[in-house]
């Protein structure tokens, strides 16, 4: 998908998995793409890979669980790119276990990391997309915050906040030309749901009528479609990618 020329374009979690993939998708689509994670390493890898193709990166160590690397990063960001015109909030973490065992922490980090990172990254770039009178949010929620799942509270209550914030925010900024998404994906393979055992895999298999996982490039391509102006008129919807695991109404 073309059409995001001289854009730029904020992505966390983009060293592998669903945010590498995003990166690489809004690059090809000619933003310029900030890249964000803890893992400086790997995301020189997708800078390269990006830059060999034609497009432009910047690689950003950025820990979205630490409100002071939050605050530092979008700085760094600001500083060298000028501005931030389309975020995609993609990073988190799961601590999954039933909730009777789940220990405060993993309660905790996953909250803070999938959603208070979200909400605070975008708090700190906002100001310039409202300034500008034109921006792109786009969240990447999960399928499990629409459903539920056993042993998930709280990844699931992170990723339901997050199409909470997405549509409350959509509010608050559409008469500044900014919309605000979110990307629910169903079983897509990532590394995190490469730790799924067989018995696992087969189980969440049954409940895809398109009888598939997605892939990374899925998500991806939804984003950017989400990023550009043929998406213009559409804020605060929850896009389903997810094989018909979850039908919404």
């Amino acid at each position: 998908m073309a059409g995001l020329e001289g854009r730029i374009a904020l992505v966390t979690g983009a060293s592998q998995g669903i945010g590498r993939a995003c990166a690489l998708e809004l690059a090809r689509a000619g933003a310029t793409v900030a890249l964000a994670a803890r893992n400086e390493g790997k995301l020189a890898e997708t800078a390269a890979e990006i830059e060999s193709a034609g497009g432009k990166a910047a690689v950003f160590a950025l820990d979205v669980a630490s409100a002071d690397s939050i605050a530092s990063g979008a700085k760094a960001v600001l500083e060298k790119l000028g501005k931030v015109e389309i975020l995609v909030n993609n990073a988190g973490i799961t601590r999954d276990g039933l909730v009777l065992r789940m220990k405060r922490p993993d309660w905790d980090d996953v909250l803070q990391t999938n959603l208070t990172g979200a909400f605070l990254l975008t708090q700190a770039l906002l100001s310039a997309m409202l300034r500008n009178r034109w921006g792109r949010i786009i969240n990447i929620t999960s399928v499990v915050g629409r459903t539920g799942q056993a042993g998930q509270v709280n990844y699931a209550a992170s990723k339901a906040g997050l199409i909470g914030m997405t549509r409350s925010l959509a509010r608050e900024v559409a008469s500044r030309g900014i919309t605000v998404n979110a990307v629910a994906p169903g079983y897509i393979e990532t590394p995190m749901t490469a730790v799924l055992d067989e018995k696992q895999r087969t189980a969440m298999m049954a409940q895809i009528p398109l009888g598939r996982p997605g892939t990374d490039v899925e998500i991806a391509q939804s984003v950017a479609f989400l990023a550009s102006d043929a998406a213009a008129y559409i804020t605060g919807h929850v896009l389903d990618v997810n094989g018909g695991m979850f039908m919404g109404a």
